[in-house]
């Protein structure tokens, strides 16, 4: 029997829920996950009637109820410390970049949707999102240089709790076809070739044609 379940939307849309489910695996819970295909006009009806603020993810496990996708990081890492790093100043500094895609970043969620089976490269760009986007590679390049020695994640060889909540923005730089630097292609493939990524993007192809949603599918 499972520890419990983690609600989930769309593997092809759901941004958070990226981030939540990543953070689950990572810590290896034992819990069922359950994909609830969002309805438009919004909200989703069913999500409402499950999780404590009407969205996902939520998960519940062995008596806990964790919402929202970073705190769902928070709660992994403790049952699985190594998803922060140990170094007190690296683990400082992973969990503000975290809070900052938590918090931020509006522009380029508002301008470049996730959609994990569309090609929109050349759209999008808007002086927010471009803003946006300037941000996250000086982010990510600052980070790499200071604590990503010895591999290729933003903390280095383990792709942790902080690469989760940037691999849906990696998602967003690759269908929407955002170049960056040199840097920026390499961690980005290498958030993209990690074996839990490539099963989510298995995951949301395998999705059926009645859960496309025609807003995030269209080309402008």
């Amino acid at each position: 029997m499972s520890e419990g379940v983690l609600y989930i939307g769309n593997k092809r849309y759901s941004s958070w829920s990226m981030r939540g489910w990543l953070a689950v695996r990572l810590a290896e819970l034992d819990v069922e996950v359950r994909v609830i295909p969002f309805e438009r006009p919004g909200p989703t009806r069913a999500i409402a009637a499950v999780s404590p603020n009407g969205l996902v993810p939520f998960l519940e496990h062995n008596g806990a109820r964790v919402w929202e996708s970073l705190a769902i990081c928070d709660y992994c890492g403790e049952l699985r410390p190594a998803l922060w790093p140990e170094d007190r100043v690296a683990r400082a500094h992973a969990r503000s970049i975290a809070a900052e895609m938590h918090a931020g970043f509006r522009e380029l969620r508002s301008a470049m949707w996730m959609n994990l089976g569309r090609d929109f490269s050349g759209l999008g760009r808007t002086p927010g999102a471009l803003k946006d986007i300037a941000r996250i590679e000086s982010l990510w390049a600052d980070t790499r240089a200071r604590f990503g020695g010895g591999g290729p994640f933003l903390f280095g060889a383990p792709f942790g709790a902080a690469d989760a909540m940037f691999a849906p923005v990696v998602a967003r730089f690759l269908g929407w076809g955002v170049a960056g630097s040199p840097a920026t292609a390499a961690f980005c493939a290498a958030v993209r070739g990690h074996p839990l990524v490539a099963e989510w993007y298995d995951g949301a192809a395998a999705e059926p044609e009645a859960w496309l949603v025609e807003d995030y599918e269209k080309l402008a």
